[in-house]
């Protein structure tokens, strides 16, 4: 995305927060910290494969408007060819409930990399990693179905469409099991007949979709949430740059809420 997008997508933000305060008095706020050992984003690592810290900060307001950031390490140097260290999202939602079992929600969120507003990442030539998405969900007592939409994805690679399921299970003395399905898809692929197509795919060796799937097994004890989860999804390394960064892991997290 490039800098007039961003600027766009951060003063409709700011300019909206006038309304939101005029319209919702009442508000609470939260914020969380986690230390994972990788950043795992539908089933792929942002850290190569690392430990990773993260957290962020929310504001919820009572007419169901919320508002946030989150952070987290990042390293894609692996192809050693980005610089990028430090992922910021930016979103703001709207939540409500069709009835006491049923809720639905709408985000629209900003990926910013704002150590690197362009890398030259192999084999993409010089590309911008920021990018938009705008998503939806609803839930149904502790199933959710979603989809994520982005007009132009990370690395410049086109259009993207997520498709997602959860489902969290509740377990004997305050464990929960959570079970997580997507469905990637992209614009372009690697074997297009058009080289300028070609080179805007975002996955290797002519994929142009992909699957990711997670169980993750929850417990919170004084005061953090610990989670320990298997990821992974169904590319193999050519198809995923040549790294490990699709390849099926464990991965532990603690979390404090504040």
């Amino acid at each position: 995305m490039n800098a007039l997008k961003k600027t766009l997508a951060v003063t409709s933000l700011v300019l909206t927060l006038p309304v939101i305060a005029t319209t919702a008095q009442a508000f609470e706020t939260s914020a969380n910290v986690t230390l994972t050992t990788d950043y795992k984003f539908r089933g792929i690592s942002q850290n190569d494969t690392s430990p990773a810290i993260q957290g962020g900060f929310d504001v919820a307001f009572e007419n169901g408007i919320y508002i946030g950031t989150w952070g987290s390490m990042v390293d894609f140097d692996d192809p050693d060819s980005s610089d990028a260290d430090l992922e910021l999202d930016y979103y703001i939602g709207y939540g409500g409930n069709f009835s006491e079992d049923v809720s639905y929600d709408i985000s629209y969120l900003y990926y910013d990399y704002p150590s690197s507003d362009s890398t030259d990442f192999s084999p993409y030539g010089k590309r911008d990693l920021d990018y938009q998405e705008v998503s939806a969900s609803v839930s149904y007592s502790d199933a959710t179905l979603g989809f994520a939409y982005s007009d132009d994805y990370w690395l410049e690679t086109g259009e993207f469409v997520y498709v997602y399921g959860d489902y969290s299970l509740s377990l004997p003395h305050e464990f929960s099991l959570d079970f997580h399905y997507g469905f990637n898809s992209f614009e372009f692929d690697s074997n297009d007949s058009n080289p300028k197509d070609a080179s805007q795919a975002f996955l290797g060796d002519g994929e142009d979709s992909y699957s990711d799937y997670s169980i993750t097994l929850n417990k919170s004890y004084s005061g953090l949430d610990f989670s320990l989860s298997w990821i992974d999804t169904d590319l193999d390394k050519d198809e995923c740059w040549g790294t490990d960064w699709c390849e099926s892991s464990v991965v532990f997290a603690i979390s404090k809420s504040l």
